[in-house]
């Protein structure tokens, strides 16, 4: 997942690509339920463009998460490596 760069220092990762996959959602559908073009999506998921407040909140009621669930300023693991970790120890 691409950061997008605000900043050097400060840029803003996503998971909306896993998201949308993990409920079988096109861009386009996603583009539709947040009121914008799916060019949008595309930018936010390449890392071309970061989202408004506004945009961030609408795209994580969609999913039902928290932003921090959806974007972050640290890159996120693989969700795998999240899941199997939980397992040991």
């Amino acid at each position: 997942m691409s950061p997008v760069r605000r900043g050097k220092e400060l840029p803003i990762y996503n998971r909306l690509q896993v998201l949308r996959a993990e409920r079988g959602m096109s861009r386009a559908a996603l583009a539709e339920a947040v009121e914008v073009n799916p060019q949008t999506i595309g930018a936010l998921e390449r890392g071309d463009h970061y989202p408004s407040l506004d945009l961030a909140l609408r795209i994580c009621d969609v999913f039902g998460l928290p932003v921090e669930a959806v974007f972050n300023r640290q890159p996120f693991p693989p969700l795998s490596t999240q899941v199997y970790r939980k397992g040991e120890g």
